[in-house]
């Protein structure tokens, strides 16, 4: 079933105080997560199977390149066996580029914080709000994202308007 997250990624000089912030106001820490997310070549949309010691999904998601809250559209699927299904999708798609960060994780109600080191890219704050166990419209997804850039204080200049994959992609070699 697809779901619909309204997201910001940012470049964050100020981990720790974003952290600060999140634990003050009571946010549930899930834990640190060391992800491996393997993107797979595809006709539209992006394929991602994510490998980490707190979360394994298969994410199939279509979203804008575009700097400030953006929608993405996403299906999920749970799985018990990553290294199986990384190799079915290799052989079936071939693999488009490998990430590889450091994520913390935090929940505040419907809204999902990572506080991610990508080697390489740097540190990054992500903001999702997502609808996936809440009835809510786009607009209060929306809304709820420009609050978390106001209380954190993420100028506009520092707002990611692509995916890692596509600035490790893009990063000269």
């Amino acid at each position: 079933m697809p779901f619909l997250n309204v997201e910001i990624k940012a470049k964050c000089n100020r981990p720790a105080a974003i952290r600060q912030y999140l634990l003050g106001n009571n946010a549930d820490f899930r834990g640190t997560d060391m992800q491996t997310d393997t993107y797979f070549n595809v006709g539209n949309g992006r394929l991602k199977l994510r490998e980490g010691n707190i979360e394994n999904n298969l994410i199939y998601y279509n979203r804008k390149n575009q700097a400030g809250p953006k929608n993405s559209h996403f299906s999920l699927l749970k799985t018990d066996n990553p290294e199986l299904l990384k190799e079915i999708l290799t052989k079936a798609n071939g693999v488009k580029v490998v990430v590889k960060k450091i994520r913390e994780i935090y929940y505040i109600s419907n809204v999902k914080f990572h506080i991610d080191e990508v080697p390489g890219l740097g540190s990054f704050v992500e903001i999702e709000a997502g609808n996936k166990e809440v009835n809510l419209t786009q607009e209060e997804l929306q809304r709820q994202c420009e609050f978390y850039i106001k209380e954190f204080g993420i100028n506009k200049e520092y707002l990611v308007d692509i995916s890692y994959s596509d600035m490790l992609l893009e990063k000269p070699i």
